[in-house]
Formats: C-alpha cells, structure tokens, sequence
C-alpha cells in the first residue's frame, strides 16, 4: 500500500494546482498585491522551517538510534525489494514535487494579481532620467516625489529617457524594469497614510545610489489639495510661457 502514496500525493498536489491557475485565470483574486506577497512569503516561510524541521527531527533521530559503540564495528545495508525501492524513491519525490507545484500555482495566482489592472486605478506616467524619476499626472501636473490617495490604486506607465531602470517599492513588495523604447507597468494599492522610499534597483551610472525619491500616500482630501495646489501652479507656468513667447514673437518677426 505505501507505494501509492507517492501517486495519491502527486494527485493532490495537481488538483491543488489547477485549482490555483482556474482561479487566477477567472480574475477573482484581485486584492492588494503588497499583501499578496507578504502572504505568499509567511507560507514559503513556513513551508521550507517545516520540511527542515521535519529533516533535522528525522537526522537527529537516526544519528542517536543508530549511532555505534564500538569504533570497530561495520554496518550492513538492509536489503530492499523491487516494492520497497520504488516506494523510497516515489514517495519522497511525489510529496516534494506536489509541494513544489503548489507554490508554483501560488506564484502564477501572484503574477495575475499584479498584471491585472484595477479599473479605478488612478494613472502616472513614469519618465526615469539620469538620475532621477519624473511623475507625470496627465493634466499638467509633475512631480519628483510621487504623491497619491489612500485607498485608491494606483498604476505606473513607465519608459526611461536614456538606460535600463528599475522601479523598487520596497515597501510595497514591487519592482518593474524601466525599458528605452517601451511602456512597462506595475501598480499598487497605498493601503495608509505613510511616506516611504522610491529607489532605483538597477545599476544606472554613477549616481545610482543617489537616484531615490519619495512616495507618499496621503488622505484623499490631502491629495486633492495637493493636486489643486499643484494645479493653480501649472496654470500659472502656462500663462508665464504663454507671455514670454507673445513677447518675443514680434521681435523674432
């Protein structure tokens, strides 16, 4: 009976596992990604102090069971069948693979959960320089620091003016490559008010330590007037422009 363990084990985990991907491919694992992975982490945490503990109980207990006296002693090997072979070598393959999937599925379900898009997230483009980010909020409106609501999520369009980037909410469990020539994306869900750091996490140039900004996730009516601070500002720069070149236009005629 032991030999099909390892196969009832390796069902098991199979089942588990299409049971991840259907439930990531029907959409309905749409949450915070940050606690996602931070879930994720506590069970491949848990998994592998598990399987060592388990490991390390078994070698203890070997090594004190079967320890010898008599430094001339020679051991002998017990002989096995064909069954019990079979049975040494599936068992522990099957519940290890079947483990293995399963995190697998789990890290599938994680992917989907931070490529799917929220609806209502709010958009910034994302420009990374040499060395610094620029945060573009589509109505005018840019900034170093990265500024948004509690509560609403929010989606990076990201492109790089010159090298490769990498875009690192350490915080926020989330990084995405920053690419010349494409639009890459990650978004996050700001789930309480907090200031936390924006860093780059590829090798960019000299000052890549330097290249830091801040994210900061404040109360809705918080953002609002600092998004109509900000507003009135670019409204102003547009005017200023706007007298300068009606200025220079006849000059320039």
């Amino acid at each position: 009976m032991r030999i099909w363990l390892g196969p009832a084990a390796g069902i098991i985990g199979t089942v588990s596992t299409n049971a991840a991907f259907a439930e990531a491919a029907k959409g309905t694992i749409i949450n915070n990604p940050t606690t996602a992975w931070n879930h994720a982490w506590t069970e491949v945490l848990i998994d592998l102090f598990v399987i060592g503990g388990i490991f390390a109980a078994v070698a203890v207990y070997l090594l004190v069971r079967y320890r010898t006296r008599d430094p001339e002693a020679v051991g002998t090997a017990v002989p096995l069948n064909l069954e019990k072979a079979l049975a040494w070598a599936l068992v522990p393959a099957a519940i290890f693979m079947a483990d293995d999937f399963l995190l697998s599925a789990k890290g599938w379900s994680l992917w989907n959960i931070q490529r799917t898009v929220p609806q209502n997230a709010m958009e910034v483009k994302v420009t990374a320089y040499q060395w610094y980010f620029e945060f573009d909020y589509g109505n005018g409106v840019t900034a170093t620091d990265l500024v948004v609501p509690v509560g609403q999520p929010v989606v990076m369009r990201m492109t790089s003016n010159d090298v490769i980037h990498s875009f690192g909410l350490n915080e926020y469990r989330l990084k995405e490559d920053i690419v010349p020539g494409r639009i890459t994306r990650l978004w996050f869900l700001p789930d309480k008010p907090r200031e936390t750091d924006l860093i780059c996490v590829e090798f960019c140039g000299n000052s890549h330590s330097e290249m830091t900004s801040k994210v900061k996730a404040v109360a809705k009516a918080d953002f609002d007037a600092w998004m109509a601070k900000n507003l009135k500002k670019a409204e102003d720069r547009r005017r200023l422009q706007f007298a300068v070149s009606a200025e220079t236009a006849p000059a320039q005629q």
